[in-house]
């Protein structure tokens, strides 16, 4: 009675492929994801409205230069930038090319926005050698405890957030960013930002 064995060449190519084979079956699952919308509810922020600017609009300074150098917040909006306050070491897909003060060199009117029952001052700026291009805007909750904000530079948004009770740190901070944004857009002939003089 003859048993049937594997040849020592045939053996480690059909290990090879049997291990294919199965490693492209756990990772095309993977690869091809399922991406699925949020759930509505609290995860979604409510709809911003930007409210009338009183005195606490003006807390931290009439500007965007005042606000980013207020004794009051300054320790905290360098802490909500971290690394990306000071200049860029390097360059690469997705990296800031500036520091983040330089998003608010021009500054836009400071307002007052009301995002569920929490207060934001906010505030937008710009670039003054690339207003179109390189794009932030600044949320500090009423107290100045919470402090979010985005910086927008070649079809890239960062999000900062710092402080307590913010939900879900800088990815948490994009939808509540984004209403804000939609609100102050609705209130400024479609943008916040500053117009650079021709």
């Amino acid at each position: 009675m003859a048993i049937a064995t594997e040849s020592t060449k045939e053996a480690p190519v059909r290990r090879s492929l049997l291990r294919g084979a199965l490693v492209g079956l756990l990772v095309a699952p993977a690869a091809a994801g399922c991406v699925l919308p949020p759930e509505p509810g609290p995860s979604t922020p409510p709809e911003a409205q930007v409210v009338a600017a009183d005195a606490r609009a003006l807390a931290y300074g009439r500007s965007a230069g005042e606000i980013l150098e207020n004794p009051q917040v300054r320790d905290k909006v360098q802490a909500l930038f971290g690394v990306d306050w000071a200049p860029p070491t390097g360059v690469g897909v997705g990296k800031l090319s500036a520091a983040a003060p330089q998003y608010f060199e021009l500054g836009g009117p400071v307002r007052m926005v009301r995002i569920g029952d929490a207060n934001y001052i906010a505030v937008t700026g710009c670039a003054a050698q690339a207003c179109t291009g390189r794009r932030g805007l600044l949320l500090i909750r009423e107290g100045g405890e919470q402090l979010m904000a985005r910086l927008d530079e070649g079809g890239f948004s960062h999000h900062y957030a710092y402080g307590p009770g913010v939900v879900g740190g800088p990815a948490g901070a994009g939808p509540v960013l984004a209403s804000a944004l939609r609100a102050l857009e609705r209130v400024s002939d479609g943008s916040p930002f500053p117009r650079p003089a021709p």
